[in-house]
């Protein structure tokens, strides 16, 4: 196993990290939490 093992594995490792963040993020389980957190600068007290 050489160094460009290593950094395709980083790669490949980083891209599935990425889309699971971002399918986190999109699913609508998350949606109705992501709403109140992002009203959250505008509520005054």
């Amino acid at each position: 196993m050489d160094v460009n093992d290593l950094r395709v594995a980083a790669t490949v490792v980083s891209l599935v990290l990425f889309l699971g963040i971002v399918a986190w993020a999109l699913s609508a389980r998350n949606r109705a939490a992501f709403d109140e957190a992002s009203k959250l600068p505008l509520h005054e007290e």
